[in-house]
């Protein structure tokens, strides 16, 4: 049994959310012993894609014509696409319509959650589907804290060590909340807010650009770091700071929670069912509401959680996606076995 992953166009979403979610199935394979090609000309047996693209979807026609099996990882739905680049809610539907396209290819489709597998079988066309819902996964051993780091990193943001960090994850669009974050950067100027990744302005709505192109003595926009330097931020921060609208899954978050962070989220459905508010960590569900959380927590007349959120990267470690990933090219392989 040999798998070929496949994403398109790798070098441009490798700093996406998806980019991390595929170099987690290499692992995952790896730790599994799976073979795998990422070479689409090699023979393989089982074709795991991931993306949506228009070489992808000629891959998966041709895939399916030569009866190879066809696994397809439905890391997208129109509700996460929506609020994201600009004319996102004018060309929703249409997005919709070609992810169920794609998606009817797949003889299985594999999601990250719970929360976005239901979204998946209210789709026409996907509701007598077999959907997997397996998380993209963190490697734990990797996620550990160290002192030296808080020292380092502010030095190197210019941050001293009593002033309080907060810490936001995302590219540059409005579904990641970066407009919120940059409000609350203004509203409370006595702590620093640095937010990590980007995207290219050019294809942000005007609400964003406004937001990263805003100059406050507290704010900063650190670009793109490697995972290492997430892990930085996050062992150094007083808080990660959430404020996401909508997720198919949000890795950061489990990242944040895998090195015991105060921790901060936008109230949201796929949330609900993960954290308890006030006992795991801490929820709002607008500005305000995030402005009261944030001064509680920093200024401790709200109790730290920190390290209460820890048991769901456990539960998510790469190992064990690992084993969920085998479970599904074995189902998959047999029956392609059996119909010989």
């Amino acid at each position: 049994m040999k798998v070929l992953l496949y994403a398109e166009g790798l070098k441009k979403i490798g700093k996406s959310g998806l980019g991390k979610a595929i170099q987690h199935q290499q692992e995952a394979l790896e730790l599994m012993h799976i073979p795998y090609t990422l070479n689409p000309d090699d023979d393989y047996d089982i074709l795991h894609i991931n993306t949506y693209f228009m070489n992808s979807y000629r891959l998966v026609k041709k895939a399916k014509k030569q009866g190879k099996k066809i696994v397809y990882h439905a890391h997208s739905t129109e509700e996460d696409y929506k609020d994201g680049f600009v004319l996102g809610h004018t060309t929703s539907k249409l997005f919709k319509a070609w992810l169920i396209k794609c998606y009817r290819y797949g003889d299985v489709l594999i999601t990250p959650t719970p929360y976005s597998k239901k979204i998946l079988e209210s789709y026409p066309g996907l509701e007598h589907k077999k959907i997997y819902a397996i998380s993209n996964g963190i490697s734990l051993s990797f996620w550990k804290k160290n002192a030296q780091r808080r020292r380092a990193f502010r030095k190197k943001y210019g941050f001293q060590e009593e002033d309080k960090v907060i810490v936001g994850i995302g590219l540059y669009i409005r579904r990641k909340g970066i407009v919120d974050f940059v409000e609350l950067a203004k509203r409370l100027p006595e702590y620093k807010f640095i937010w990590f990744g980007e995207s290219p302005l050019s294809l942000a709505t005007e609400d964003v650009k406004e937001a990263v192109k805003t100059e406050l003595p507290n704010l900063t926009f650190a670009g793109y770091v490697e995972k290492e330097g997430i892990r930085d931020a996050l062992d150094a921060c007083d808080l990660y700071f959430m404020p996401t609208l909508e997720e198919t899954e949000g890795i950061p978050v489990i990242e944040a929670c895998a090195m015991k962070c105060n921790i901060l989220i936008r109230d949201i459905p796929i949330f609900k069912d993960w954290f308890q508010d006030g006992k795991d960590l801490y929820k709002a569900k607008d500005i305000d509401g995030f402005e009261e959380k944030i001064r509680g927590i920093l200024e401790g007349s709200l109790p730290s959680l920190q390290g209460k959120a820890y048991y769901l990267a456990e539960e998510r470690d790469i190992k064990k996606v690992g084993e969920s990933l085998k479970h599904v090219y074995e189902s998959v392989f047999k029956k392609e076995e059996d119909s010989k």
